[in-house]
């Protein structure tokens, strides 16, 4: 049940670090404009992957109880 609600805040996370990347063009170092659109993109999809996997896990266990 941990793992759900961790998988969640991770999901959360990402999006955050998405949007961040996005806009200040920075992840460890400057990036240019084409590479953190894409990066941006790329963690903000994980990062929604991880929230819907999380909510399944959440509604399968909950049905099964």
């Amino acid at each position: 049940m941990i793992f759900n609600w961790l998988s969640l805040v991770t999901g959360v996370f990402y999006i955050v670090l998405g949007i961040f990347v996005i806009i200040y063009k920075f992840f460890v170092i400057f990036l240019e404009t084409g590479i953190a659109y894409s990066l941006g993109a790329l963690l903000i999809a994980y990062g929604i992957f991880r929230i819907v996997r999380s909510i399944y896990r959440m509604r399968e266990q909950h049905h099964e109880n």
